[in-house]
């Protein structure tokens, strides 16, 4: 028997409890892993809370992010004892995730830990750390070098947006930083920004192409705020849209594409090629180091999930939050 939070549906009504469960209670794929961590994301927050239709089947273990050994597995990739870790893939969505003691996933998303990267760290990165590293890598294969101008970010103060400004710093290119928390801006210009700008400047309604001010930007926005940026993207520029924090919509023209020949670049952080998995947590582990984590985490006990949860959808919570899952 082992510890689980599990969530529970009675009437439409989704309630999360702390359960023991066994294995035969997991669902059935070909690694079980005993979990050491697993972090708190948005999704979980509103999953954990009910507050948001995260999980498409109950009884479900939430928690879109692990890390941990493994103690059995049917697939020759994966071998007992090796450390891995998991992000996104749809765990703790699809099936029972990380806020468990045990856990038994698919080989598809599952990625051996880098031997460099601590398990905590891995968590610290977690999906926003993940979804960072892909976006950075997206423009570098488009082409952008970090000469060819200054990179903006959005959503600068969120997990993907602080984590993108300190990974393309590390990289040497110049980075602008677009926050509506003022009071962050030292903490962005900490983490590798030259430049934060107010969100405000950018809610305007874009004309088809403004001035190029931009080689390239990651946004986690969407909606206003990514058609402005998209007018203002450099000859040859590229953007990758990794969020729709601020809406779904985008109010464009093909200008921007055609004129000035501009790439807008889909992240999708949950189902990637084995490849481009490995290749983004070997360049996480590569990049940054543990200091770095640490400066933007915080660890907490297995038993402090749904009060974390909702201090983070009540903004009470900056940088990533690390569940530390087994006692040993």
């Amino acid at each position: 028997m082992f510890n689980a939070l599990v969530a529970q549906q009675s009437d439409k009504t989704v309630t999360c409890s702390f359960e023991q469960w066994d294995n035969t209670q997991l669902p059935d794929h070909p690694v079980l892993v005993k979990v050491s961590h697993s972090s708190i994301n948005y999704k979980d927050a509103l999953a954990v809370t009910n507050r948001g239709k995260i999980l498409r089947s109950f009884p479900m273990v939430p928690g879109i992010d692990l890390v941990g050994s493994v103690v059995e597995s049917a697939s020759a990739d994966f071998q007992a004892g090796d450390n891995v870790v998991l992000c996104g893939g749809g765990l703790g969505e699809d099936y029972s995730g990380g806020f468990s003691e045990y856990a038994r996933v698919p080989t598809e998303p599952l990625v051996k830990l880098p031997s460099t990267m601590r398990p905590e760290d891995s968590m610290a990165a977690g999906t926003a750390g993940f979804t960072a590293m892909l976006s950075v890598l997206a423009l570098q294969d488009a082409g952008i070098k970090a000469d060819a101008g200054s990179i903006i970010v959005s959503g600068a103060s969120g997990g993907v947006g602080s984590v993108a400004i300190a990974i393309l710093s590390r990289l040497g290119y110049s980075v602008t930083a677009i926050s509506g928390r003022p009071e962050h801006s030292d903490f962005l210009k900490q983490l590798g920004a030259s430049e934060v700008l107010p969100r405000e400047e950018f809610l305007e309604p874009a004309k088809p192409l403004e001035r190029q001010r931009w080689a390239g930007a990651i946004d986690t926005v969407g909606d206003n705020l990514l058609a402005k940026l998209l007018a203002q993207i450099n000859y040859g520029g590229a953007v990758a849209s990794c969020g729709l924090a601020g809406g779904h919509k985008l109010n464009t023209t093909v200008m921007p594409f055609i004129l000035r020949g501009i790439k807008l670049l889909g992240i999708n952080s949950t189902y990637i090629d084995d490849t481009l998995r490995q290749r983004a947590w070997q360049q996480l582990a590569e990049i940054m180091d543990h200091d770095f984590w640490a400066s933007i985490s915080q660890t907490i006990d297995f038993n402090d999930i749904p009060d974390y949860s909702e201090k983070l959808l009540a903004g009470e919570v900056r940088g990533r939050v690390i569940v530390k899952v087994s006692c040993d």
